[in-house]
């Protein structure tokens, strides 16, 4: 699977934006997907992830209620939409793909549970 990530640009705090993550090279319904997102000097952490089948959603605690995370299957893409941004959403955000776990009914949330990894769309927060 090829990822491409776009949509990051620079955003005032409280603003909306909402990336997207193209997808190509098989089947897009049967890979689950998700966004990381690594911020300067830190670690790339989870952001949200969806199933492949049921569409399940998952969220890192400190995003839930502000982003929001979809795919559309016919399009072979993967949105984030993001509320209510703050400075320290600041980050590169790559969008990922795993064709190892369906997350149905269990969310995936570490890097190595993706095996295909977009190049990030950076997202810039100002205060």
């Amino acid at each position: 699977v090829q990822l491409q990530a776009y949509g990051g640009g620079l955003v005032q705090t409280g603003d909306s934006q909402t990336l997207s993550c193209a997808a190509s090279g098989r089947t897009f319904s049967s890979v689950g997907m998700a966004w990381f997102r690594q911020a300067p000097g830190k670690e790339r952490e989870f952001v949200a992830a969806i199933s492949r089948n049921r569409g399940s959603t998952w969220y890192a605690d400190s995003m839930k209620g502000r982003f929001t995370i979809s795919r559309d299957n016919a399009k072979l893409t993967v949105f984030l939409q993001m509320n209510s941004l703050k400075p320290e959403d600041t980050a590169v955000y790559y969008c990922a793909a795993t064709d190892r776990y369906h997350m149905d009914f269990v969310p995936r949330t570490l890097q190595r549970d993706y095996n295909y990894w977009g190049q990030g769309t950076q997202v810039t927060v100002s205060s």
